[in-house]
């Protein structure tokens, strides 16, 4: 069998991508063929393929003043292999410049093999210009230099310094590139977090209770995936990042109470709905993508969550008067930009457009709308997203109640962190302030009128 070379596989990987496909997925794919034995080609393949779609932007400025040609009109499984290249060059310190030239033109030599000279030439011209290549000044460009330096869209940025002002801008994009940890969320139906954490120790891994979230572990050390430990295998924990599991809390159901996830998705805050309820009750879960409720029925039988019925059905249209006003609590993890899980999931900002902000928006405003009329008097909608775009969050809230007077702004529960609550009571999280995905999420209370 010949040797796994994880530089082609990153490159295939990273076409794959460019074409629609997430990266996350794709990797996992990768490493789980069993050709992966070794740790340090798995740790390559990983940093290569995340490193590459996160430092996008500045690889690009790179390879713009190396070739003498147009950048965009270059062959992209080319250009990907280029990039992984320069990255290699210019931002892993511990492979030797001329190994990266070396796998590079070798990986060319069987894709590309009339294009070896060219990638041999720039990836060269690389060593010799490292350190050399300048970039748009911060204090004259800072759009520009925020843009090519921190790898975001122009557009992007330009529209963060609007809303957020320039050195927020730089700090979020900044932790946007960094390489965050693996979050758990401990399956109370099955272990309490300090058991959880126990188990965990003593298999080798090392994890820390997570700073906000009550039910979460940060995995600092993982000897092997975690999906292979024997506590992920009985259910006790399950991969869910903090703000996430945070979100859930805001609808603080009672054991017993009627829940409706409108969106549930694969099901990761519909099963944590379940174990706050201690699995008493009933949840709805609703989502127009029957393979996902299929997933999520997977996730709550290995969690032990036996209370959540599926409903495939688009939520924009009526579920039918049987749904009307009969839960105590209805959540919309409304679908979105993605634009707060950028560290997790940096193929987004390259192919998200202004266009398509405008499509979630519309979205979601429907969504919101259709989901009043099946919250109970005095019972709670909350609505949230994982992103920090303001047209997504406040814009459609504050729509939502200038246009619904029976629903108005409540108070968050006890336990949520002040430093994730904002002045009018909304819960925001970012990942340069708090460590986590960026997630919004507004608790509204039905008012009898």
């Amino acid at each position: 069998m010949s040797k796994v070379n994880p530089r082609q596989i990153a490159v295939d990987i990273l076409d794959r991508v460019e074409k629609g496909g997430y990266a996350e997925p794709l990797i996992d794919q990768a490493l789980s063929q069993g050709e992966f034995q070794n740790s340090p080609d798995r740790r390559l393949l990983t940093q290569l393929v995340y490193g590459t779609l996160r430092m996008r932007g500045r690889l690009d400025w790179y390879l713009a003043k190396l070739y003498q040609g147009r950048v965009e009109k270059m062959e992209p499984a080319l250009r990907n292999l280029i990039r992984t290249g320069l990255y290699q060059i210019f931002l892993m310190d511990r492979i030797p410049g001329h190994a990266a030239v070396d796998e590079s033109v070798r990986i060319a030599s069987k894709r590309f093999p009339g294009r070896t000279g060219l990638v041999n030439a720039i990836l060269r011209n690389a060593i010799r210009q490292a350190g050399g290549i300048a970039f748009p000044d911060f204090e004259e460009e800072p759009i520009r230099h925020i843009a090519a330096f921190h790898s975001h869209p122009e557009w992007l940025v330009e529209r963060w310094i609007e809303a957020f002002g320039v050195e927020e801008t730089l700090a979020l994009c900044q932790a946007d590139n960094e390489n965050p940890s693996i979050c758990l969320r401990v399956n109370t139906l099955k272990a309490s977090r300090d058991e959880a954490l126990a188990g965990l120790t003593a298999d080798g891994y090392e994890a820390r209770p997570t700073a906000f979230s009550p039910d979460g572990l940060e995995l600092l050390h993982s000897p092997r995936p975690i999906r292979e430990n024997t506590a992920f295998g009985k259910g006790q924990i399950q991969i869910q990042d903090e703000a996430s599991q945070l979100v859930t809390r805001l609808l603080d159901p009672a054991p017993g109470s009627r829940v409706l996830d409108l969106c549930a998705g694969i099901g990761g805050k519909t099963t944590h709905l379940a174990a706050l309820m201690r699995n008493q009750g009933e949840i709805l879960a609703v989502d127009i993508h029957a393979n996902k409720l299929n997933d999520l029925g997977t996730l709550a039988k290995r969690l032990g969550a036996s209370i959540i019925r599926g409903r495939a059905a688009d939520a924009t249209a009526d579920l039918g008067p049987d749904c009307h006003e009969r839960f105590d609590a209805v959540l919309i993890d409304a679908p979105c930009s993605g634009l707060g899980t950028l560290r997790r999931n940096p193929e987004i900002k390259w192919r998200l457009t202004p266009e398509d902000l405008t499509g979630c928006t519309g979205l979601q405003r429907a969504l919101l709308d259709r989901a009043a009329c099946y919250v109970k008097p005095r019972g709670i909608l909350v609505y949230s997203t994982c992103s920090i775009m303001p047209e997504e969050n406040e814009a459609i809230v504050r729509a939502f109640l200038n246009t619904h007077p029976d629903f108005q702004l409540a108070s968050l529960p006890e336990g949520i962190a002040t430093e994730l609550i904002d002045s009018v009571g909304i819960f925001r999280s970012f990942p340069h302030r708090h460590h986590t995905d960026g997630f919004f999420a507004a608790r509204l209370r039905r008012v009898i009128s």
